[in-house]
């Protein structure tokens, strides 16, 4: 397996996920935040089951192929509501609009630095 810096991945899995046409995308910078699990989320949603699950694949296919990188946990996949994507550095969290709203991950963490991700 080789060595991907955290900033290369993370290019790589938004890429990913606007392959599949994640939708408003939001990295969450975890850096400077005691006691953070990771240095960064990444977060978007699907519109439906089907889709979250393609852009987890996607995740998941292009961090193997580009950058020798597979993910040390994923949880979620088969219900399709929240899949979480564990890759030390970095945890991607794919949510259908309504469980992403209900756990508001992005004012959980809104001291930290969060960039939202421009899309076509």
């Amino acid at each position: 397996m080789k060595s991907t810096s955290t900033e290369a991945l993370l290019k790589i899995i938004v890429a990913a996920i606007e392959n599949k046409k994640g939708e408003d995308i939001r990295v969450v910078d975890l850096r400077h935040i005691d006691g953070a699990i990771a240095n960064y989320f990444v977060i978007c949603q699907g519109g439906s089951p089907a889709q979250v699950e393609a852009i987890a694949q996607s995740v998941g296919d292009k961090c193997r192929e580009e950058a020798g990188e597979k993910p040390v946990g994923v949880n979620g996949l088969g219900t399709d509501q929240w899949v979480a994507i564990d890759f030390v550095d970095i945890i991607v969290h794919i949510f259908l609009p309504e469980p992403r709203a209900f756990y508001d991950l992005e004012h959980l963490w809104e001291d930290a630095d969060i960039k939202k991700i421009e899309t076509e």
